[in-house]
């Protein structure tokens, strides 16, 4: 039987996702139950080192990595050991260079196959699909994250919540970070904007997961699901939009309960794709991959581009259609035509969805 998750999840460091999930393992050991810490990582904070208390400690896993001994969870000895509860902290962690797996939460999914429960907390902007988003609002991009399908499949989902001001004390305060780093933290990241924008996305995020949770336990639901499934194709091309444009795409999919279709298109008359665009057609399939989207890649004249989409869309059963703001200018649109308006005499029944162009 798979192991159940429980994600600990807050806005910002310091909110008290560690201190809550240390606090409810130690009920849980009161009551007889089996809880082990697989990996905690206190920061030095003493209210969560306090809070471990005689909560057993599995040792860490030491990898040798140039010179340096890296510690990683230490899988094969928390599965030898079986406890009933494992707690794992810094869920977005990249383990170390030589580990049997490459990031911290695909440890986490042996542990759960293995059919041993799993406490874990991450931060709201470790989640792929909010890449854009956290960057947009912070100007930092996160390069320590987790599939959204990671949450997707968690069993209970708790938002650790604290105010933007409370936030800001707790810093000051020193409880978060080193006294050489406070006034930096709070005039760049920690500032009152930023941890008020975060948490807005935090409380959404996690509605939207509860809202999700109670789609799939409904016990009266229509026979055929298909007839009300909504179907979302993001159209893109291979530039610096495309990420954009399928962010875009997977977080309106899942907040519909919709499938997901990414559709690019080559273009014949181009003889080979540039070393740029092969790059992006191999992130848009790991994306694909990750999203659980269906990945379509068409090479057609470009005069047969519409034909081509409307035909894809009309076979999948698209409902809503994402496009790319055009690079065309009016004028060229008045002398060649608008290629959304073709698309919107063609695809009567479907929505169509303009994205600006983030470049």
């Amino acid at each position: 039987m798979r192991g159940k998750l429980r994600l600990y999840i807050g806005a910002a460091p310091g909110v008290g996702k560690t201190y809550k999930m240390l606090a409810d393992a130690r009920a849980h050991q009161q009551e007889g139950v089996s809880v082990m810490i697989g990996l905690i990582e206190t920061h030095g904070r003493k209210e969560t080192e306090a809070m471990i208390g005689d909560l057993p400690i599995v040792p860490l896993l030491s990898i040798p990595y140039k010179g340096h001994e890296l510690q990683e969870l230490d899988v094969e000895t928390i599965l030898s050991l079986h406890p009933d509860i494992v707690l794992v902290d810094e869920l977005a962690h990249t383990n170390a260079p030589g580990s049997v797996r490459t990031k911290r939460y695909q440890d986490v999914q042996v542990l759960l196959e293995n059919g041993i429960d799993v406490y874990a907390a991450v931060n709201i902007q470790h989640f792929e699909s909010l890449l854009l988003t956290v960057k947009g609002i912070t100007g930092v991009e996160v390069r320590e994250r987790i599939p959204d399908l990671f949450l997707n499949r968690a069993d209970e989902i708790l938002l650790v919540d604290v105010t933007p001001q409370t936030l800001q004390e707790r810093m000051r305060q020193g409880k978060i970070y080193r006294p050489d780093k406070i006034e930096q933290s709070l005039s760049s990241f920690f500032t009152l904007t930023n941890l008020s924008s975060l948490r807005e996305i935090a409380l959404r995020q996690v509605a939207d997961e509860v809202d999700d949770q109670v789609y799939r336990t409904r016990k009266n639901v229509v026979s055929d699901p298909t007839l009300l499934q909504e179907r979302i194709m993001v159209c893109i091309q291979l530039n610096d939009n495309a990420r954009h444009l399928i962010y875009r795409g997977f977080r309106m999919a899942s907040r519909l309960k919709a499938k997901l279709y990414i559709l690019s298109v080559l273009h014949g008359e181009e003889r080979k794709l540039t070393p740029e665009q092969t790059a992006i057609l191999k992130e848009v399939r790991e994306q694909g991959a990750s999203f659980q989207a269906e990945v379509i890649v068409l090479n057609v004249p470009r005069k047969e581009l519409t034909k081509n989409l409307t035909t894809t869309a009309r076979e999948k059963r698209i409902t809503q259609l994402i496009l790319g703001q055009s690079a065309r200018t009016r004028w060229q649109e008045v002398m060649r035509g608008s290629i959304v308006n073709v698309i919107m005499r063609e695809l009567k029944q479907v929505d169509i969805h303009i994205v600006s162009d983030q470049s």
